[in-house]
């Protein structure tokens, strides 16, 4: 039955009945509402509305049915049930008769649904936080056993200077550190309770909201309640975050597609990863990468469907909110997959090294070096520039790396050259130079290394 029946005549046309209903997106909810329900039992007690008997008999049936449902929380689309709060109801009176109707006292379902998402919520930030972690403690052990493998960094997809894998990885963990930041600035604005605020205008029982709020793990309660039954920023923040942090998956994901390609051959996925083709029977495909890159489509329209949804709304609680939840559950359980994914691909990855080495020898990434030097024997930059570009040129002509290029070669250039330009062009000499903060020299990276080992106690 409807928890809103009373004030009509007939009963809703059945297709109106299925457009409206929401319990086969909101039945994920289940634990978060019983929760919810228990909490509020509890205060309805301290203001006599049920007596301290009633309450614990309202609670053990509420735990009761929470685990019944633990198993398998989709037998409840069995139902006819409108929603997850119908639901629970329904199955409350079943349970323990009229007592049950009495648990909604002061309560609406404008703010029942919101401490239910932001309850979800929460614990689906605490699960984010636990998937980032796992990766980038991955990517910080591929650091560590990396840190000599050089390879070409690229600007425009073109070799430009020598790096080392390990800091490639490091870079990546620049960017999850960016999105772990934004999930736990985020979780404070989620973590505040709008229960006890009516349908939009707050309770007419003195029900003491922080010691609500506290009881469900919140830090305080919510200050306006025709704000609290309206809010849904933290749809959208966590929806914004997951973006930015698909956004650097794919890219994560690309860079991998990319090094794992036959003509580049700087990785090789593990068979556990990859699939093959039903046609060629020696294709090798990145499919978990490319789905990766894929996804992060459906979680950038997740955010635009919120913003969408939300941005003519006047106040306070329209049916429109509805909407509200499919993107967001969606859009977090591909992030979580996507993380995880991740991790399994970093888990079993090999580095090339000879073909990492041999790339950026042959890319003349140490080109910029050479300028360099020029530049401390006193030639202006411009024309260091210039110069270097005729040298490379005809290493290029000659398919030979800078290195390779004779003395007599380099004289016609420039007379200012002399055979210490050989320790100028050696690979590591270059990226040890690196040495300001954020550079790619191996003590710079070593000590980004062991500063981050510390903090994730892997010591």
């Amino acid at each position: 039955m409807a928890l809103w029946g009373g004030r009509f005549t007939q009963l809703p046309n059945q297709h109106f009945k299925r457009f409206n209903d929401s319990l086969y997106v909101d039945y994920r909810l289940v634990k978060e509402d019983i929760l919810g329900s228990i909490a509020w039992s509890k205060s309805l007690m301290m203001v006599n509305v049920i007596t301290l008997k009633e309450q614990k008999i309202l609670e053990n049936a509420l735990m009761t049915l929470l685990t019944e449902i633990k198993d398998n929380p989709k037998k409840m689309l069995s139902s006819d049930a409108e929603d997850i709060h119908s639901w629970v109801e329904s199955e409350l009176v079943r349970k323990i008769g009229l007592l049950g109707k009495k648990l909604h006292t002061g309560r609406s379902r404008n703010d029942q649904i919101s401490t239910d998402l932001k309850l979800w919520c929460k614990s689906q930030v605490s699960l984010l936080l636990k998937n980032f972690h796992r990766l980038k403690i991955e990517l910080l052990l591929l650091a560590e056993s990396t840190q000599n493998v050089i390879m070409p960094g690229y600007t425009h997809l073109q070799r430009a200077q020598p790096i080392t894998f390990a800091y490639w990885c490091l870079a990546y963990i620049e960017m999850f550190e960016r999105d772990v930041g934004r999930l736990k600035d985020a979780f404070k604005r989620i973590d505040i309770s709008p229960l006890g605020s009516g349908a939009l205008s707050g309770t007419s029982w003195n029900i003491d909201r922080e010691k609500l709020a506290h009881n469900l793990g919140f830090s305080s309660a919510t200050n306006n309640s025709l704000d609290s039954v309206s809010d849904r920023d933290y749809v959208i923040e966590l929806l914004s975050v997951a973006s930015i942090s698909m956004l650097h998956l794919s890219r994560f994901s690309e860079d991998l597609i990319f090094f794992n390609t036959e003509e580049v051959n700087f990785i090789s996925l593990s068979d556990d990863v990859t699939s093959g083709s039903s046609l060629m029977p020696q294709k090798k495909n990145p499919d978990s990468l490319e789905l990766i890159r894929g996804k992060s489509g459906r979680v950038f329209g997740a955010l635009i469907g919120i913003l969408v949804l939300l941005k003519g709304l006047p106040l306070a609680y329209n049916k429109d909110m509805q909407e509200d939840k499919e993107g967001l559950f969606n859009g977090l359980d591909t992030l979580n997959n996507c993380l995880y994914m991740a991790f399994l691909v970093l888990k079993n990855i090999k580095i090339n090294h000879v073909v990492c080495q041999e790339a950026a020898e042959k890319g003349y990434s140490n080109a910029t070096e050479l300028a360099d030097y020029l530049v401390k024997k006193g030639m202006p930059f411009r024309d260091a520039h210039h110069i270097v570009g005729k040298i490379v040129l005809e290493a290029i002509e000659k398919k030979i790396s800078l290195s390779q290029i004779n003395i007599l070669t380099f004289k016609k250039y420039s007379s200012i050259i002399s055979s210490d330009v050989y320790d100028v062009l050696d690979l590591k000499s270059t990226i040890n130079k690196k040495k300001s903060k954020g550079g790619v020299s191996k003590e710079q990276v070593f000590n980004t290394i062991s500063e981050l080992k510390k903090i994730n106690n892997l010591n």
